[in-house]
Protein backbone atom coordinates (compact mmCIF):
# COMPACT_ATOMS: atom_id res chain seq x y z
CA UNK A 1 0.00 0.00 0.00
CA UNK A 2 1.10 3.56 -0.70
CA UNK A 3 0.95 6.30 1.91
CA UNK A 4 -2.34 7.55 0.45
CA UNK A 5 -4.14 4.23 0.40
CA UNK A 6 -5.18 3.90 4.09
CA UNK A 7 -7.91 6.46 3.38
CA UNK A 8 -9.67 3.78 1.32
CA UNK A 9 -11.95 1.08 2.69
CA UNK A 10 -11.78 -0.97 -0.52
CA UNK A 11 -9.14 -1.10 -3.25
CA UNK A 12 -9.24 -3.54 -6.16
CA UNK A 13 -6.75 -3.86 -8.99
CA UNK A 14 -7.54 -5.96 -12.06
CA UNK A 15 -9.98 -8.08 -10.04
CA UNK A 16 -11.28 -10.97 -12.13
CA UNK A 17 -13.46 -14.01 -11.52
CA UNK A 18 -13.94 -16.68 -14.11
CA UNK A 19 -16.38 -19.60 -14.09
CA UNK A 20 -15.75 -22.37 -16.63
CA UNK A 21 -13.92 -20.06 -18.96
CA UNK A 22 -16.46 -17.23 -18.73
CA UNK A 23 -15.57 -14.03 -16.86
CA UNK A 24 -18.24 -12.98 -14.35
CA UNK A 25 -16.10 -9.97 -13.34
CA UNK A 26 -13.39 -8.65 -15.63
CA UNK A 27 -10.47 -6.41 -14.64
CA UNK A 28 -12.25 -4.47 -11.89
CA UNK A 29 -10.43 -1.41 -10.55
CA UNK A 30 -12.26 0.27 -7.68
CA UNK A 31 -11.43 2.59 -4.81
CA UNK A 32 -13.99 3.17 -2.07
CA UNK A 33 -13.13 5.84 0.49
CA UNK A 34 -13.53 5.29 4.21
CA UNK A 35 -16.84 6.69 5.47
CA UNK A 36 -18.31 6.67 1.97
CA UNK A 37 -21.69 5.29 0.93
CA UNK A 38 -20.77 3.61 -2.33
CA UNK A 39 -23.38 2.12 -4.65
CA UNK A 40 -22.55 -0.89 -6.83
CA UNK A 41 -25.21 -0.96 -9.53
CA UNK A 42 -26.08 -2.88 -12.67
CA UNK A 43 -28.64 -5.24 -14.21
CA UNK A 44 -29.01 -8.83 -13.03
CA UNK A 45 -25.97 -10.83 -14.08
CA UNK A 46 -23.70 -7.79 -14.24
CA UNK A 47 -21.29 -9.15 -11.61
CA UNK A 48 -22.38 -7.32 -8.46
CA UNK A 49 -22.89 -10.36 -6.24
CA UNK A 50 -19.71 -12.02 -7.50
CA UNK A 51 -17.80 -8.85 -6.66
CA UNK A 52 -19.21 -8.76 -3.14
CA UNK A 53 -18.44 -12.45 -2.61
CA UNK A 54 -14.81 -11.79 -3.56
CA UNK A 55 -14.54 -8.70 -1.38
CA UNK A 56 -15.96 -10.52 1.64
CA UNK A 57 -13.52 -13.40 1.19
CA UNK A 58 -16.21 -15.96 0.39
CA UNK A 59 -14.70 -16.82 -2.99
CA UNK A 60 -11.18 -16.31 -4.31
CA UNK A 61 -10.61 -14.20 -7.41
CA UNK A 62 -9.18 -15.87 -10.49
CA UNK A 63 -6.65 -13.04 -10.75
CA UNK A 64 -6.06 -9.49 -9.58
CA UNK A 65 -5.98 -8.17 -6.03
CA UNK A 66 -8.27 -6.63 -3.45
CA UNK A 67 -7.83 -5.12 -0.02
CA UNK A 68 -10.72 -4.43 2.33
CA UNK A 69 -10.07 -2.14 5.34
CA UNK A 70 -6.39 -2.60 4.55
CA UNK A 71 -6.50 -6.43 4.61
CA UNK A 72 -5.69 -8.62 1.61
CA UNK A 73 -8.82 -10.67 0.92
CA UNK A 74 -6.89 -13.55 -0.65
CA UNK A 75 -4.23 -13.88 2.04
CA UNK A 76 -6.43 -13.16 5.07
CA UNK A 77 -10.14 -13.77 4.27
CA UNK A 78 -10.94 -14.68 7.90
CA UNK A 79 -9.50 -11.40 9.16
CA UNK A 80 -11.54 -9.52 6.57
CA UNK A 81 -14.74 -11.21 7.72
CA UNK A 82 -14.04 -10.28 11.35
CA UNK A 83 -13.74 -6.60 10.43
CA UNK A 84 -16.77 -6.25 8.17
CA UNK A 85 -20.52 -6.60 8.44
CA UNK A 86 -22.71 -8.18 5.79
CA UNK A 87 -26.44 -7.94 5.27
CA UNK A 88 -28.80 -8.89 2.47
CA UNK A 89 -32.55 -9.21 1.95
CA UNK A 90 -32.15 -12.79 3.22
CA UNK A 91 -30.14 -11.96 6.33
CA UNK A 92 -30.46 -14.89 8.73
CA UNK A 93 -32.58 -13.62 11.58
CA UNK A 94 -34.01 -16.27 13.90
CA UNK A 95 -37.80 -15.95 13.99
CA UNK A 96 -38.14 -17.88 17.25
CA UNK A 97 -35.72 -15.58 19.10
CA UNK A 98 -36.59 -12.13 20.38
CA UNK A 99 -35.04 -8.96 19.03
CA UNK A 100 -32.62 -8.86 21.97
CA UNK A 101 -31.75 -12.55 21.62
CA UNK A 102 -30.95 -12.12 17.93
CA UNK A 103 -28.58 -9.27 18.78
CA UNK A 104 -26.98 -11.36 21.53
CA UNK A 105 -26.54 -14.27 19.14
CA UNK A 106 -24.83 -12.20 16.45
CA UNK A 107 -22.70 -10.43 19.04
CA UNK A 108 -21.39 -13.86 19.99
CA UNK A 109 -20.84 -14.83 16.36
CA UNK A 110 -18.76 -11.69 15.86
CA UNK A 111 -16.77 -12.26 19.06
CA UNK A 112 -18.40 -9.55 21.18
CA UNK A 113 -18.63 -11.14 24.64
CA UNK A 114 -18.67 -10.29 28.33
CA UNK A 115 -18.77 -6.63 29.34
CA UNK A 116 -18.43 -5.53 25.71
CA UNK A 117 -21.61 -7.38 24.80
CA UNK A 118 -23.46 -6.01 27.82
CA UNK A 119 -22.62 -2.52 26.58
CA UNK A 120 -23.26 -3.10 22.90
CA UNK A 121 -26.72 -4.72 23.04
CA UNK A 122 -28.47 -1.78 24.78
CA UNK A 123 -26.57 0.64 22.56
CA UNK A 124 -27.73 -1.14 19.39
CA UNK A 125 -31.31 -1.35 20.64
CA UNK A 126 -31.28 2.39 21.30
CA UNK A 127 -29.52 3.44 18.08
CA UNK A 128 -31.93 1.49 15.88
CA UNK A 129 -35.00 2.43 17.96
CA UNK A 130 -35.55 -1.23 18.81
CA UNK A 131 -35.75 -0.89 22.59
CA UNK A 132 -39.58 -1.00 22.74
CA UNK A 133 -39.49 -4.24 20.71
CA UNK A 134 -36.56 -5.87 22.51
CA UNK A 135 -38.67 -8.76 23.85
CA UNK A 136 -40.75 -9.26 20.69
CA UNK A 137 -40.16 -12.37 18.61
CA UNK A 138 -38.34 -11.49 15.40
CA UNK A 139 -40.77 -13.61 13.40
CA UNK A 140 -43.64 -11.28 14.31
CA UNK A 141 -41.89 -8.12 13.03
CA UNK A 142 -42.90 -6.43 9.77
CA UNK A 143 -40.43 -6.42 6.87
CA UNK A 144 -39.15 -2.95 7.68
CA UNK A 145 -38.51 -3.77 11.33
CA UNK A 146 -36.80 -7.03 10.38
CA UNK A 147 -34.41 -5.17 8.10
CA UNK A 148 -33.68 -2.68 10.88
CA UNK A 149 -32.90 -5.57 13.23
CA UNK A 150 -30.77 -7.22 10.55
CA UNK A 151 -28.69 -4.05 10.16
CA UNK A 152 -28.34 -3.76 13.94
CA UNK A 153 -27.20 -7.40 14.09
CA UNK A 154 -24.71 -6.97 11.23
CA UNK A 155 -23.12 -3.95 12.94
CA UNK A 156 -23.11 -5.20 16.54
CA UNK A 157 -19.32 -5.59 16.44
CA UNK A 158 -18.84 -2.02 15.14
CA UNK A 159 -17.30 -3.06 11.81
CA UNK A 160 -15.14 -0.71 9.79
CA UNK A 161 -17.14 -1.52 6.67
CA UNK A 162 -20.53 -3.05 5.94
CA UNK A 163 -21.76 -4.69 2.75
CA UNK A 164 -25.48 -4.29 2.04
CA UNK A 165 -26.67 -6.54 -0.80
CA UNK A 166 -30.20 -5.49 -1.85
CA UNK A 167 -31.02 -4.80 1.81
CA UNK A 168 -34.43 -3.18 1.27
CA UNK A 169 -35.87 -5.41 -1.45
CA UNK A 170 -39.59 -5.85 -0.84
CA UNK A 171 -39.72 -3.26 1.96
CA UNK A 172 -42.27 -0.44 1.82
CA UNK A 173 -41.09 3.09 0.88
CA UNK A 174 -41.49 4.59 4.36
CA UNK A 175 -39.39 1.81 5.91
CA UNK A 176 -36.79 2.17 3.17
CA UNK A 177 -36.49 5.89 3.93
CA UNK A 178 -35.94 5.23 7.64
CA UNK A 179 -33.45 2.48 6.83
CA UNK A 180 -31.40 4.88 4.72
CA UNK A 181 -31.42 7.47 7.47
CA UNK A 182 -29.82 4.84 9.71
CA UNK A 183 -27.21 4.07 7.04
CA UNK A 184 -26.45 7.76 6.68
CA UNK A 185 -25.86 8.15 10.40
CA UNK A 186 -23.46 5.20 10.47
CA UNK A 187 -21.52 6.53 7.48
CA UNK A 188 -21.34 9.99 9.07
CA UNK A 189 -19.77 8.30 12.10
CA UNK A 190 -17.05 6.84 9.86
CA UNK A 191 -18.31 3.45 8.75
CA UNK A 192 -17.81 2.63 5.05
CA UNK A 193 -20.90 1.28 3.27
CA UNK A 194 -21.00 -0.61 -0.02
CA UNK A 195 -24.57 -1.19 -1.17
CA UNK A 196 -26.31 -2.80 -4.13
CA UNK A 197 -29.87 -1.82 -4.94
CA UNK A 198 -32.39 -1.82 -7.76
CA UNK A 199 -34.14 1.23 -6.28
CA UNK A 200 -32.76 4.24 -8.10
CA UNK A 201 -34.04 6.68 -5.48
CA UNK A 202 -31.71 4.85 -3.08
CA UNK A 203 -28.84 5.04 -5.57
CA UNK A 204 -29.24 8.83 -5.60
CA UNK A 205 -28.44 8.82 -1.86
CA UNK A 206 -24.98 7.31 -2.42
CA UNK A 207 -21.92 9.53 -2.38
CA UNK A 208 -20.57 7.74 -5.46
CA UNK A 209 -21.73 4.99 -7.79
CA UNK A 210 -20.11 2.29 -9.90
CA UNK A 211 -22.06 0.77 -12.77
CA UNK A 212 -21.29 -2.77 -13.94
CA UNK A 213 -22.40 -4.33 -17.20
CA UNK A 214 -21.68 -7.97 -18.06
CA UNK A 215 -18.80 -8.02 -15.58
CA UNK A 216 -17.17 -4.81 -16.81
CA UNK A 217 -16.93 -1.50 -14.98
CA UNK A 218 -18.76 1.05 -17.14
CA UNK A 219 -18.47 4.18 -15.04
CA UNK A 220 -17.67 5.52 -11.56
CA UNK A 221 -18.61 8.87 -10.06
CA UNK A 222 -21.15 10.86 -8.14
CA UNK A 223 -24.76 10.58 -9.35
CA UNK A 224 -24.35 13.94 -11.09
CA UNK A 225 -21.11 12.85 -12.78
CA UNK A 226 -22.60 9.54 -13.91
CA UNK A 227 -25.70 11.08 -15.46
CA UNK A 228 -23.61 13.73 -17.21
CA UNK A 229 -21.29 11.07 -18.63
CA UNK A 230 -24.21 9.14 -20.08
CA UNK A 231 -25.98 12.29 -21.24
CA UNK A 232 -29.20 11.57 -19.34
CA UNK A 233 -31.14 13.28 -16.57
CA UNK A 234 -31.39 10.53 -13.94
CA UNK A 235 -29.53 7.53 -12.57
CA UNK A 236 -32.57 5.43 -13.45
CA UNK A 237 -32.07 6.25 -17.13
CA UNK A 238 -28.46 5.05 -16.90
CA UNK A 239 -29.67 1.78 -15.36
CA UNK A 240 -32.32 1.31 -18.06
CA UNK A 241 -29.75 1.96 -20.81
CA UNK A 242 -27.34 -0.64 -19.40
CA UNK A 243 -30.17 -3.14 -18.98
CA UNK A 244 -31.16 -2.58 -22.61
CA UNK A 245 -27.55 -3.14 -23.72
CA UNK A 246 -27.22 -6.35 -21.72
CA UNK A 247 -30.50 -7.75 -23.00
CA UNK A 248 -29.49 -6.86 -26.56
CA UNK A 249 -26.16 -8.64 -26.16
CA UNK A 250 -27.90 -11.80 -24.99
CA UNK A 251 -30.56 -11.75 -27.74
Amino acid sequence: MTAAEPEYGIITRGLRKEYRGVAAVEGLDLEVRRGEIFGLLGPNGSGKTTTIRMLTGLIAPTSGSATVVGVDVVRSPELVRRRIGYMSQRFGLYDDLTVRENLEFYAGVYGVVGAARRRRIPAQLAEYALTPRADQLAGTLSGGWKQRLALASATTHEPDLVFLDEPTAGVDPASRKLFWELIGRRAAAGMTVLVTTHYMDEAERCHRLAFLSRGHLIGVGTPVEITARFGVATVEEVFIELQRRDEGALA
